[in-house]
């Protein structure tokens, strides 16, 4: 197994960590009659010559020895050293890595039949990777398919079949017949959900007619028959770690997951399997239905009552994995998650320990369960959120789920601007505790909170960054106060000549319409031509209306040249101060195409333009007409991108009904 390790100068070579002398001793580990050694050989493995999945000459260096060690039958865990080497020649690691593996992929082959359920599930999947000759790993392949009596060694072979496909077109025939043979009786459920999810990947003329009822079923079937998977070590290793935090069932969620990625845009199948999967008896069934549903809901429109309906039965299970996964999406969702509002109010309710999250680290927050219900909008939220402002400790963040509530969160607005006004000013996190409050009274158009917004503009030291930070942030909050911040107009007059003077002027307009004070700060920002300022500076010239008229030719031209955001807000206020759409249609048409996040902004302005709009229809109807989210991306990241891509659709309806 170690004919030449010593001969290697490892000295020179190089890892994550420097030099790679202590790599020969962990090959040699990997041989220990004992697990924890073992396993403690592969961690420094993983951890060192393929840290994060890096390749070094120390890497390429470990190839042969792996593979020597890997094709010893008395050598245990081989399962696992097949899978670092199938992890090392991947192709993200780099044509030299690769190279280093196929060039001892024969290998593999007898592994395919190695007496070891876990050395023969890996070698499937190196066979397909790294053995260039097609015909033969299909053979192989076939015959192990007909002999093999392990369901997780048959699913591991399902999903070699469905690589094969992907490697060898030319030869796919063959191994989609193997597919589908598996995916029939006399195979168990969980292979023949495997088998389906690949032909529905690879070949979905090959699925039969109803394979969400049919995945359906099989799901259930194999809850019924599924014996928990007992045959693993446990060990304090990294490695060990790693695995006692995965699912319970991370086979089953890796099976159905591969079928709503198979499914991709049919969401109409989607939520009917995601509706089977949160209707079956098993707890961990639901509890991944639940995981799996958060990527479909953030990237596509539809009615998802159903499924939202059956994460909000999950609350009501003891089981705290499944019940927090519930919460998790639903806290995502918003005004969607209305269908579920019964029973987060009734978890609140019945649970007020869960209203506050504790961290060992930093401010505890707001529970999920009594985050759910404010961002839905329910007004049932706000006894809790009284109490938590009448406690000792706000949680962090908790204005700004107030803001979800609008007009029925008004009870709590003497408490929020009580705790605005204890905001410590000299605090280094001063702008962040204040923000959210200022969210809160801002939402809630609170006037009688000027005299604390004033505090934090007048009170706040220099010299600490807080203040700079709370000055945009007070400014805006008196900017939606209106006139009832005429008390503010010295402070803000003040700040004309700072790098807030065009919120400043905005905000100064608004509280008492002194256009000779304002339009000038206005044009000299527009013409300054500093970062966020400009946009700043063009949007409140369009609230100052046809007083500003003077600003026309500067709009005009930052119209025609600007940054996406500049073009857009100068295209605006250049039809709410000369009322002409002309100039606008072609700007807002490019910037919609050009960068999806401003549709939202642009579907609200062509709303309030009435019958003016109706030319740009088409990209409101379009909008309207299309299944995926605006701002959708790979993997589904972004649960307040759910939240703006509502608003948007909302805009777009008013819009179209203004036309």
């Amino acid at each position: 197994m170690f004919t030449g390790i010593d001969e290697v100068d490892w000295t020179s070579l190089r890892h994550a960590y420097g030099s790679a002398a202590d790599v020969p001793g962990l090959l040699r580990r990997l041989a220990s009659p004992d697990a924890a050694e073992r396993e403690a050989a592969l961690d420094g493995l993983y951890g060192s010559v393929h840290h994060r999945g890096n390749v070094y000459d120390s890497t390429l260096a470990c190839v042969p020895f792996l593979c020597a060690l890997a094709a010893r039958p008395e050598v245990r865990d081989r399962g696992a050293i097949v899978e670092l080497l199938v992890s090392i020649g991947s192709e993200s690691a780099g044509s030299r890595a690769r190279a280093a593996v196929r060039a001892r992929a024969e290998v593999f082959v007898p592994l395919a039949d190695d007496p070891c359920p876990g050395v023969r599930r890996a070698a499937a999947d190196a066979l397909v990777r790294f053995l260039d000759e097609p015909a033969r790993v299909l053979e192989v392949l076939g015959r192990r398919i007909r002999s093999e009596g392990d369901e997780q060694v048959l699913r591991a072979l399902a999903e070699a079949l469905g690589l094969f496909v992907v490697r060898h077109p030319a030869q796919a025939a063959g191994a989609l017949d193997l597919l589908a043979a598996q995916s029939e009786p006399p195979y168990a459920p969980g292979t023949r959900l495997a088998a389906l999810g690949q032909l529905a990947l690879r070949a979905p003329q090959r699925l039969p007619a109803d394979p969400v009822p049919t995945a359906v079923r099989l799901l259930r079937e194999r809850t019924e028959h599924r014996s928990s998977d007992t045959d693993r070590a446990e060990t304090d290793t990294l490695v060990g770690r790693i695995r006692r935090l995965r699912p319970s069932d991370e086979e089953g969620s890796s099976l159905l997951r591969t079928l709503h990625r198979a499914l991709d845009d049919r969401v109409t199948d989607r939520i009917d399997l995601l509706v089977g999967q949160l209707s079956s008896p098993g707890a961990m069934d639901r509890c991944n239905a639940v995981r799996m549903s958060a990527e479909l809901f953030r990237a596509w429109r539809a009615d998802f009552t159903a499924p939202v309906s059956l994460i909000g039965a999950q609350l009501r299970c003891v089981e705290d994995q499944l019940r927090d996964a519930a919460v998790s999406v639903l806290a995502e969702l918003f005004g969607l998650a209305t269908p579920a509002a019964d029973e987060l109010h009734t978890l609140v309710t019945v649970r007020p320990d869960l209203w506050v999250r504790t961290w060992e680290r930093g401010r505890p927050s707001l529970g999920g369960p009594l985050k759910a219900l404010a961002r839905s909008g329910d007004p049932r939220a706000v006894p809790a959120l009284a109490q938590l402002l009448a406690g000792p400790v706000v949680p962090a963040g908790l204005g700004f789920e107030v803001v979800h509530l609008g007009r029925a969160a008004a009870p709590l607005a003497p408490a929020l601007r009580h705790r605005l006004g204890r905001v410590p000013l000299d605090a280094p996190d001063a702008a962040e505790r204040a923000a959210p409050m200022l969210a809160a009274v801002t939402a809630l158009a609170d006037t009688a909170a000027v005299p604390e917004v004033l505090r934090l503009l007048r009170g706040a030291p220099d010299g600490l960054g807080a203040r700079e930070a709370l000055v945009g942030q007070a400014v805006g909050a008196l900017d939606a106060l209106g006139s009832a911040a005429r008390a503010a107009v010295p402070v803000l007059r003040g700040l004309l000549s700072t790098r807030h003077a065009a919120g400043a002027a905005g905000a100064l307009w608004v509280a008492e319409g002194d256009a000779d004070a304002v339009l000038p700060v206005l044009m000299r920002e527009l013409a300054l031509g500093r970062g966020r300022g400009v946009r700043t500076a063009a949007e409140q010239l369009g609230r100052l209306g046809p007083v500003a008229r003077d600003a026309l030719p500067a709009l005009r031209a930052l119209a025609a040249s600007g940054r996406v955001w500049e073009r857009t807000g100068a295209a605006w206020a250049l039809w709410r101060i000369g009322g002409d759409p002309e100039p606008v249609q072609p700007v807002f048409r490019t910037a919609w195409s050009e960068n999806p996040y401003t549709r939202r902004t642009i579907a609200g302005c062509l709303a309030a333009m009435g019958p003016a709009g109706a030319p740009l229809h088409d990209l409101v109807t379009g909008e309207l007409a299309t299944a995926r989210r605006h701002t959708a991306r790979p993997g589904g990241y972004g649960s307040h991108d759910i939240a703006r891509d509502e608003r948007l659709l909302a805009h777009c309806r008013t819009a179209l009904t203004s036309f």
